[in-house]
């Protein structure tokens, strides 16, 4: 870890921002007090589709007739638009 001031950060943050994209990481003072710590991103591992379809196996099931009924419940059937594709009448 490097300290650097304000000052030097304004000046030279191509080659700062150079050296933490290496990995390196600072801490930038100003007027003397550590006031920012300057850091790489942590690389975030894409799940593969195996893990992803996984976690989807675990998800809890939606039972499409009660959902509609709670819905309807909820908030009156009077102003909904029911075509030929409701998803709640294919269940």
């Amino acid at each position: 870890m490097k300290v650097i001031t304000q000052r030097e950060f304004r000046n030279q943050s191509a080659a700062v921002m150079d050296a933490v994209e290496a990995g390196e990481t600072y801490h930038i003072t100003r007027n003397g007090t550590e006031v920012a710590e300057l850091r790489p991103l942590s690389k975030r591992r894409q799940p593969t589709t195996e893990e992803l379809m996984a976690q989807a196996r675990l998800l809890p099931r939606i039972d499409a007739a009660a959902m509609r009924q709670e819905a309807d419940e909820f908030f009156g059937t009077e102003d909904r638009i029911v075509g030929d594709d409701d998803p709640f009448e294919r269940a």
